[in-house]
């Protein structure tokens, strides 16, 4: 991902300005250029745009309406992005997450915040984030308020072996490549999945050697560092991950939005869904591209 594309949503709300500063920072370390997004959707935003401060809603038109949007992405964005990285701002008519996952196609990745103007600390099942995590094919770094990036100095990669997962290894790499930050590649084994806790403790020094075989083949070569940490735990994926960025800093998860079973993209609570709400740290998910089409005609389907 050298000079990345970098598409970054907003809704205007205080929270949403996170990704803008946070996409500004991602384009100046990998010297990528940032397109501010919003997409409306008339007939529910007539009556008010009540997060506009420009009187949207005293224009007649929709052409008066987009132009005063987009004066006030213009303005919004060059508060916040560097000029030498920033690009015309670009509006979009319709459902937000759909509009959002059709717009980046053009681009290499998406950064947005977790939050909305409805002002909810954690992003709920159903918001445009979780959406565009779910469907969107390109990478997408999710941030919340307290969310620091540079001096980016350690970079966790989680993985459960599987080839879903390892898709995100080349996206943790070129972040690797092009900050000199250290790579933490983690893998815990969870009890649950033995029939006895002998069984789960037995696998231990095999995967750890996995683990290793996968850092050399994957990430040998990188400015920073490489560390493997294999844990055995009785919680959860996600609760584990949270477990361990409580016990140490990172400035970016990455995984996959898949994982073993290739199906966490349907279900309520996946790993991936969930670290983004707990952890205070970006989070980067990549989402195998085949599963990303499925999902996105279901949504489809769903919405015609």
């Amino acid at each position: 991902m050298k000079n990345p594309k970098i598409l970054v949503p907003t809704d205007f709300s205080d929270l949403s300005k996170k990704a803008l500063d946070i996409a500004n920072e991602v384009a100046i370390a990998m010297n990528g250029n940032v397109t501010p997004f919003h997409s409306y959707i008339p007939i529910t935003d007539l009556d008010g745009f009540h997060y506009m401060s420009t009187g949207a809603a005293t224009q007649k038109n929709l052409t008066d309406i987009e132009e005063s949007i987009k004066n006030r992405l213009d303005d919004l964005a060059s508060e916040h992005i560097d000029a030498q990285h920033l690009e015309k701002s670009l509006i979009g008519i319709g459902n937000p997450a759909h509009a959002i996952v059709e717009m980046s196609s053009g681009y290499d990745l998406i950064v947005m915040s977790t939050h909305g103007r409805t002002g909810f600390k954690r992003f709920l099942l159903g918001s445009v984030s979780e959406k565009v995590l779910r469907m969107a094919d390109k990478p997408v770094m999710i941030v919340e308020d307290n969310t620091t990036f540079t001096p980016v100095k350690r970079i966790l990669v989680t993985t459960d072996f599987s080839e879903n997962s390892k898709a995100a290894f080349g996206v943790a790499r070129a972040f690797a490549d092009a900050t000199g930050a250290d790579i933490e590649l983690f893998h815990a084994v969870i009890y649950d999945n033995f029939d006895s806790l002998a069984k789960a403790e037995s696998t231990y020094d095999m995967r750890l050697e996995n683990l290793e075989i996968l850092a050399k083949t994957h990430f040998d070569g990188i400015p920073g560092k490489v560390h493997t940490k294999v844990i055995t735990t009785n919680r959860s994926a996600h609760e584990a991950v949270l477990k361990l960025t409580q016990e140490k800093h990172y400035n970016l998860i990455v995984m996959s939005t898949i994982g073993r079973t290739g199906l966490d993209y349907l279900m309520l609570g996946s790993t991936t869904s969930n670290v983004a709400r707990m952890v205070k740290c970006a989070v980067l998910s990549v989402n195998p591209k085949k599963h990303a089409d499925m999902k996105r005609k279901t949504f489809e389907e769903e919405h015609s």
